[in-house]
């Protein structure tokens, strides 16, 4: 097993240590390593390396667990960075998705006008990191998981050498979930999801190695005998009926949209501040198992579950200790193993992983009747990534009334002007009046 020296940048976050746990989990695969956690806030920090310290020696690993704040310091001999993070942290998430709703469009984390100021917020920061990359540690891997992934990666791999790879569950989740909504027994379905990450679909999907979408279809009919599709899991196996895939959970927000938006004005609060009001109890209980003797993670008590982060743990290791196995990535497109689709846009497909690197694996091309929202989507993609790496105001507009959500030149002004004055500490004065 290969010895690394693997960074975290997001290791003081609320998800940290259930990443930490995931890591511990595998821990025998990674003997003789050492995970340096990074992080702006210095007691959080503290809490989650005591709390990684002691999993790691109750369970006789031999790992080392270190903790700074300087990051340079922490690429310094870097094999694999790992970054997970929110610039601005939930209060901007809020925003993000409380002032759309304002204008008649959805506020959401990775999607519309929320998706894209977070895209601006992350991709200022990751450029600094990669800068930072090739200077101290240009050979070592950028693992990718900050939000919104897609156009994050979009900006990362034009811009910068740094061999890098983003990745989300939905690949593994989404199929999943249709198929339970249709009563079917998910681990006996097989399927591929790709297109761009968080708005994909199936292009393989067989349950018990026949094709999944007749035993689909036949729960739709079901529930439109009973009355129709009426909440959003309803929506979903309904259009998934329609179009003859399995969608991705996301594009909820493009397909049901005015319903989306009547939900998100009638909740009595944003996803965000429903997290915020966990967020003093998940660092109470973070701070009680740091002090316990055997600390396990309550699922109730942690952000995200007792694991997290699980399929970047399996990437790097996937990596390091030469496996060869297969994963879904975010990636440029090179060779167009996603067909109709440019080289240069990153496409979210299956992957085999090894220490040569991410080799994506062919598939069938998306069905026709889905490809005109995700060509739509890959173009803003591309405009959103540029105006975030290096341009100005107008660029930024440019790329927000691109987006389907919005397509109204007046609407994405006003968005784009009054989310800009709200995350102006967390923006660079190019993208500013």
């Amino acid at each position: 097993m290969a010895a690394i020296r693997l960074v975290y940048i997001g290791g003081g976050s609320t998800r940290a240590p259930g990443t930490v746990a995931s890591l511990i989990e595998r821990g025998e695969d990674f003997r003789g390593s050492e995970i340096v956690l990074v992080d702006l806030d210095p007691e959080r920090l503290d809490v989650v390396r005591r709390l990684a310290e002691r999993m790691t020696v109750v369970r006789g690993l031999d790992l080392r667990i270190t903790e700074t704040m300087d990051r340079e310091a922490a690429l310094d001999g870097a094999d694999v960075v790992l970054t997970s993070f929110r610039p601005g942290g939930f209060e901007a998430r809020a925003l993000d998705e409380s002032i759309p709703l304002r204008h008649g469009v959805i506020g959401q984390e990775t999607q519309g006008p929320g998706g894209f100021f977070m895209a601006l917020r992350s991709i200022g920061v990751m450029r600094e990191i990669v800068e930072a990359m090739e200077r101290i540690c240009p050979d070592a891997w950028l693992v990718n998981y900050t939000n919104p992934v897609n156009i994050v990666s979009q900006a990362l791999t034009r811009h910068s050498p740094i061999r890098c790879v983003s990745l989300c569950e939905g690949p593994l989740t989404f199929p999943a979930g249709i198929a339970r909504l249709a009563g079917l027994d998910a681990g006996r379905l097989d399927a591929t999801l790709v297109g761009l990450n968080h708005t994909g679909w199936t292009v393989e999907h067989d349950y018990d190695g026949a094709d999944v979408m007749p035993l689909v279809q036949a729960a739709a009919d079901r529930l439109d005998a009973d009355g129709g599709p009426r909440d959003r899991g309803e929506l979903m196996l309904h259009l998934a009926a329609t179009m003859g895939a399995l969608p991705s959970a996301y594009l909820y927000y493009y397909y049901f949209a005015d319903h989306a938006l009547a939900a998100a004005r009638a909740a009595p609060m944003t996803r965000a501040q429903e997290i915020m009001a966990s967020v003093d109890d998940h660092w109470t209980h973070y701070r009680e198992l740091a002090a316990a003797d055997d600390p396990h993670l309550d699922p109730d008590r942690s952000r995200g579950g007792i694991l997290e982060l699980e399929l970047a743990v399996n990437v790097i290791e996937a990596i390091v200790n030469d496996r060869g196995t297969t994963w879904p990535v975010n990636v440029p497109n090179r060779g167009a193993p996603l067909p109709g689709f440019t080289e240069e846009l990153v496409v979210e497909l299956p992957a085999r992983v090894s220490a040569g690197g991410i080799e994506p694996i062919e598939v069938p091309p998306l069905p026709r009747q889905v490809r005109g929202l995700i060509e739509s989507l890959a173009s803003y993609q591309g405009l959103a990534a540029e105006a975030a790496w290096t341009g100005t105001r107008r660029d930024g507009i440019r790329a927000l009334v691109a987006h389907p959500l919005v397509l109204s030149l007046d609407r994405a002004e006003l968005l784009y002007d009054e989310m800009a004055a709200a995350h102006r500490a967390h923006l660079p004065a190019r993208l500013l009046r």
